[in-house]
């Protein structure tokens, strides 16, 4: 279970399957992500790259924000998202189920309608792929100008690791989970 910490759907628990390599972020460590995306987040189209239990884009969408994609590989988490959904009567999330990296390779420019605010960044840290992922998301330009980028990883990133007009906002540390939020200029 996930707890969804603040908005509209505060303290409701929604159920997720146990995924291997299923890592929900942590609840301290969302406040302070919400707290630092307070003034952005409502009316945002986000993006939940890889959205495991969807734990970032419920608590983005229960803070007012317009929209959310989330991607995932496990047909099951992409299943129990659409259920908490339902659930939670919103039909402001839509899914895609496949592995994350080769939807965005595969992604043609988006218009500017199309283009996200926030996009959270999570990926199973075995994987070493979210610098990756970052540097995809800048060449498909699915990013409006202004956009922040939450990234989670298990080791510190610089700033110069960043793609080009990527700048370093905010970093934190807790416990074994590195955060840092990013804005795209």
């Amino acid at each position: 279970m996930v707890r969804i910490i603040g908005g509209q759907w505060r303290s409701r628990k929604l159920q997720f399957s146990g995924i291997p390599d299923l890592r929900p972020t942590p609840d301290r460590v969302r406040e302070t992500l919400f707290n630092w995306l307070q003034p952005v987040i409502v009316s945002a189209r986000c993006l939940d790259v890889f959205a495991g239990s969807g734990a970032l884009g419920f608590e983005a969408l229960s803070r007012g924000a317009a929209y959310c994609l989330f991607i995932d590989k496990h047909p099951q988490s992409i299943a129990d998202i659409q259920r908490n959904l339902v659930l939670l009567k919103s039909d402001a999330g839509d899914t895609i189920t496949g592995d994350s990296l080769h939807i965005l390779q595969r992604l043609q420019e988006a218009p500017a309608e199309k283009q996200f605010n926030v996009v959270f960044v999570d990926p199973p840290y075995a994987l070493n792929c979210a610098l990756q992922c970052c540097q995809l998301l800048a060449e498909h330009q699915w990013l409006t100008d202004e956009a922040y980028i939450y990234i989670e990883s298990p080791a510190t990133i610089d700033e110069k690791q960043l793609p080009p007009r990527w700048k370093m906002h905010r970093q934190q540390k807790a416990g074994n989970v590195h955060f840092h939020l990013a804005i795209k200029q």
